[in-house]
């Protein structure tokens, strides 16, 4: 393919692609050329490294979040909204969530998304500063929750490049890690009910518990503030 038929986005679209496939040991100039039909050089026309490469396709990723309009909706359910669209995406491009610890990771789609947040927590009544560390408390928390399935798809990829069959070698690990489970009495009992065959797999509607726990401690908050203004309001008398 002719270097001047190539495009960042083109080159970008096709690195998430590989980055998907492949994960984050997987993407190189190299294989990344071949699949765009291309040579490696044309590629570093455009793009000159590969961290470069992966900032900008991380960037990308968070424009598939659907954003709530906060003029048409409340701040719990925007908050809802927004925080359930980034754990989909987290958990459909796994590689993300390792790139955050080792690339330094910005553009105008994180800065999109991390403004709509701040102005989702300061509609809900925080102050400036509360809404920073509400909406940095959410982004932590989805990041966490994420962090399994995440964690999943690159062991299997790796187990499976160095010639391993990767499930059997996870199922044999689950089942000593249950056979140790059974040791302990709470442990033993999850173990015994239907939602929990395995010793590490989590309960189902984990994510939206620990969401939902979260959201209920900020209209705690907010709530408590509220009175306290008042009351503070009704005697002005008082300190």
């Amino acid at each position: 393919m002719p270097r001047d038929t190539l495009t960042t986005e083109r080159i970008v679209q096709a690195a998430i692609e590989l980055l998907d496939d492949e994960g984050l040991d997987g993407l190189n100039m190299r294989s990344l050329a071949k699949r765009l039909g291309s040579a490696a050089t044309a590629v570093y026309w455009h793009i000159k490294t590969k961290d470069d490469l992966v900032r900008l396709a991380a960037d990308a990723l968070w424009y598939e979040i659907e954003q709530p309009d906060l003029d048409a909706t409340d701040w719990r359910t925007a908050a809802t909204l927004q925080a359930t669209g980034m754990h989909t995406m987290l958990t459909r491009h796994p590689w993300l969530g390792q790139a955050f610890g080792s690339h330094l990771m910005h553009g105008p789609g994180k800065a999109r998304h991390d403004d709509l947040s701040l102005a989702l927590y300061e509609k809900a009544g925080f102050t400036a500063d509360d809404a920073d560390r509400a909406a940095a408390t959410v982004l932590t928390f989805v990041l966490g929750s994420a962090l399994g399935p995440a964690a999943e798809v690159s062991l299997k990829r790796r187990l499976s490049k160095n010639g391993a069959d990767a499930e059997q070698l996870m199922t044999d690990a689950m089942a000593r890690a249950t056979e140790t489970a059974q040791q302990y009495p709470r442990l033993r009992a999850r173990l015994g009910t239907p939602a929990a065959s395995q010793y590490a797999a989590a309960p189902d509607n984990t994510f939206t518990f620990g969401l939902h726990a979260i959201l209920d401690g900020f209209e705690t908050r907010l709530t408590t503030e509220r009175t306290g203004q008042r009351e503070h309001g009704a005697r002005p008398g008082k300190p």
